[in-house]
């Protein structure tokens, strides 16, 4: 654990010494804090610097990530299993693969189903089948208005020569 002071906790210290002097009004008004903050700072603040110091904001747990079951369901079906004396589950295709698990009792959608696999580098995202665009030759300019073009509709007789 790093046990260094960082510029940001002796800031928090200064506001929270300065709340406490004047009060987290003047506080807040001195150091453009919200009023909230410097009272969390000041719940926070025991006399120790490393009180201030930021708190980490990963989540511990996600609810909606898969399970180790449902992780090793995939990759049984991804090995070298046959299943019925059919064709190598190896080579099956994410649709056909999230229609096999689903008949053995996956109930993630598709979409999961493919992040796991880029995850777990089972599965390599599809090339981009987007055409590449045709280079623009770009023909350098010789003189001031040369790529100017002027529609004229009436013009005047003073104008034309002869």
């Amino acid at each position: 654990m790093n046990k260094s002071i960082t510029q940001k906790m002796k800031y928090k210290q200064s506001v929270v010494k300065y709340s406490y002097k004047y009060g987290v009004k003047k506080a807040s008004i001195q150091f453009n804090e919200w009023p909230k903050t410097i009272y969390r700072w000041r719940e926070r603040y025991d006399g120790n610097i490393e009180s201030l110091k930021d708190k980490s904001r990963r989540p511990h747990s996600h609810p909606n990530q898969h399970t180790d079951k449902e992780i090793e369901l995939i990759r049984n079906y991804k090995r070298n299993y046959k299943r019925n004396n059919k064709r190598n589950n190896k080579e099956t295709g994410l649709v056909v693969l999230w229609v096999k698990l689903r008949e053995v009792g996956y109930t993630r959608t598709i979409q999961g189903l493919y992040h796991v696999l880029q995850r777990l580098g089972i599965y390599e995202k599809a090339p981009s089948k987007a055409k590449e665009q045709e280079k623009i030759e770009i023909i350098p300019v010789t003189y001031p208005g040369e790529k100017v073009q002027i529609d004229v509709k009436y013009v005047p007789t003073a104008c034309l020569t002869k």
